[in-house]
């Protein structure tokens, strides 16, 4: 039975936390056990003393110590066993199973101007810390971010950043949500990048795992059975607590870390993974109170919620008032899905379900989604519902994204798979398009560096995790008789690291100037830029479509040719200037003129033009 909005409030405070600037306090949930021990370490892991904490109400233990202050040390031992790191642990310097430490959420913040993000103007650029520079840290990235506020983006999406096993890991293995990774550079360095990032005028939303936690590391069985459930299974394994037994302290788990990210560490937002498999029967939907306890922290900032979900559900951006889940953006994938089909052929696994057809390309950008309660084949039922009404900022859209290249085996991003003209007209809709546009790092130059999948765990682990990451690609006709990259290489991981230098290539500079010139024109044109403008898409042709933008009298048109060539005329009664066309010299294409002559669009190959008519 679902609990009781009652039994679903707020728990105690956990953890470990600094009062009156130097007694440390402790609280530990540890339902069912006899005692819990604080265990202080030194900085070489020699054992301190011990501090028996006092039996407390719903199955707590509570104790404090003065006189320690931050830079504390320890581990807990429930019942007199061997001492485990704190679940709720706001540092681990020595990784997921070394000593917890204490830490304090001071940092001489210089951002008292920074008002948060617009939900409705975000550019979005992903970035996993560990690859984005060679020194794969959060400091390290700091003198990237002009890069990023020259191009035109407006908002840093981090992939996760709690404590995952060893030095490598794409951050989906978390085990302690509270402690940015300390081969990142932990909490300091974590709050110096997010201060620099608002100098730039960049927002930072940080991507958050609430469905799974990773399994080297995880220690909470040994505090309490009702962390997770049987009631509900996930793809990876028994679902987290959200609405069971002992669930209180469960959800209270994952808002105190909502509510730490957005008040600690001023970031502006989060990006929740696999919003579909967070389950929860009771009421509110644990996802609403994350939106909620997020706006809650921000003390008046601004601050956006996204989700990243496959079902194609309207109810997770429909205000709370109206039934939903008040979430300010979602990953909608199938415009990723219908471009990948059209322009490299795509077929295998999900791809099935899509066509590529311009009718259909029209059609999903006309929604936001494809999928709208039609039957998947891939999933052998129906997804989706109908978007109409919904704003088009909900819908977060991108051409590539960890994921579209992670998960390939050999982590090829786009460049591998379609030709420089295709890639440029796919990013010249994206960049125009009424949505949110996700970028993935280096993808405004074109990069050429793989993104793997690599993991750092235990030996034991480790090998179950390569073999099984090369038999979930033996079934691809594409893939067989090639032997996919062992996750656990170094060199795997190394080679995943973005090459920055590539900018200096011509044909990079051309894909660079192509995106800052569309970001700039996605900025400051009033067709692009109004609240009030409408969108529409047809096809003009078995492989062409053009999006419409509209607003305040005047037209936008992005026209799109997949292949083959395209004679396309535009209305007789319109005045019609060309604005950009993706095959230009300058962004490294072969068309020297416009492709518009008179009121005749003509496109060659894969290719887009930007026109706009004026009445």
């Amino acid at each position: 039975m679902a609990q009781s909005n009652e039994a679903r409030s707020q728990a105690p405070r956990l953890g470990a936390w600094v009062e009156g600037g130097s007694t440390v306090r402790w609280r530990v949930w540890a339902p069912g056990h006899k005692g819990v021990d604080v265990v202080l370490y030194d900085a070489e892991d020699r054992v301190l003393r011990k501090l028996p904490l006092t039996p407390e109400a719903d199955g707590c233990f509570g104790g404090a110590l003065p006189d320690l202050g931050e830079g504390a040390r320890y581990k807990l031992s429930v019942d007199g066993g061997d001492p485990f790191p704190d679940p709720w642990s706001r540092s681990q310097p020595k990784g997921v199973h070394g000593p917890s430490e204490v830490v304090s959420s001071d940092n001489g913040w210089t951002d008292s101007h920074w008002k948060g993000p617009d939900p409705r103007a975000l550019v979005i650029y992903e970035v996993h810390v560990g690859t984005a520079t060679p020194e794969g840290t959060f400091e390290a990235f700091i003198p990237k971010l002009a890069h990023l506020r020259e191009l035109g983006v407006n908002t840093l999406e981090l992939l996760p950043l709690a404590s995952f096993p060893g030095a490598r890991n794409w951050g989906y293995d978390g085990v302690d949500l509270f402690a940015p990774q300390a081969t990142y550079g932990g909490p300091r360095g974590l709050r110096k990048l997010i201060d620099a990032a608002h100098a730039h005028g960049l927002a930072v939303l940080i991507d958050a795992v609430y469905n799974h936690f990773g399994p080297d590391g995880n220690y909470l069985r040994a505090y309490s059975p009702h962390y997770f459930t049987g009631k509900h299974h996930t793809p990876w394994g028994d679902a987290v607590n959200y609405d069971s037994e002992g669930s209180r302290f469960v959800r209270s788990l994952v808002l105190s870390n909502v509510e730490m990210w957005i008040r600690d560490y001023h970031a502006d937002g989060l990006r929740l993974d696999a919003a579909h498999a967070i389950v929860d029967d009771g009421q509110p939907h644990l996802l609403a109170e994350i939106v909620e306890r997020a706006h809650a922290a921000a003390s008046g900032r601004r601050v956006v919620v996204i989700a990243e979900d496959e079902r194609n559900e309207r109810k997770l951006v429909t205000p709370a008032a109206e039934g939903g889940y008040g979430l300010d953006g979602v990953w909608a994938d199938d415009l990723h899905h219908q471009l990948r089909r059209a322009f490299a052929g795509d077929h295998e696994g999900y791809y099935q379900d899509y066509t590529g057809s311009a009718e259909d390309l029209a059609a999903t950008l006309r929604q936001g989604w494809f999928y709208t309660g039609q039957k998947s084949k891939n999933l052998g039922h129906a997804r989706g519902t109908d978007p109409k009404g919904l704003g088009p900022w909900h819908f977060v859209h991108c051409i590539q994204n960890h994921d579209q290249v992670g998960n390939r085996p050999f982590g090829n991003r786009l460049s591998e798979d379609v030709s420089p003209a295709a890639y440029r007209a796919m990013s010249t809709l994206l960049l125009l398009s009424p949505f949110t546009p996700l970028l993935f790092m280096g993808q405004e130059w074109n990069a050429r560096t793989p993104f793997l999948y690599f993991t750092d765990h235990n030996a034991e682990l480790g090998k179950l995790v390569t073999e099984g990451r090369r038999k979930e690609f033996s079934g691809f006709s594409r893939f067989k008789g090639e032997e996919v990259p062992d996750p656990q290489d170094r060199d795997t991981f190394t080679r995943s690291t973005l090459d920055w230098d590539e900018l200096d290539g011509a044909d990079a500079r051309g894909v660079h100037t192509l995106y800052k010139e569309l970001l700039r024109l996605r900025a400051t044109e009033p067709v692009l830029t109004s609240r009030q403008g409408t969108h529409d898409a047809r096809a003009v042709g078995p492989d062409a479509f053009v999006l419409e933008r509209r607003a305040e009298g005047d037209t936008l048109l992005v026209i799109v040719n997949v292949r083959g060539s395209l004679v396309h005329t535009l209305p007789p009664h319109a005045s019609a200037g060309i604005v950009a066309w993706s095959e230009n010299p300058r962004y490294g294409g072969t068309v020297e003129g416009s492709p518009l002559t008179g009121n005749v669009v003509r496109l060659e190959g894969p290719s887009a033009a930007v026109v706009k008519l004026r009445e």
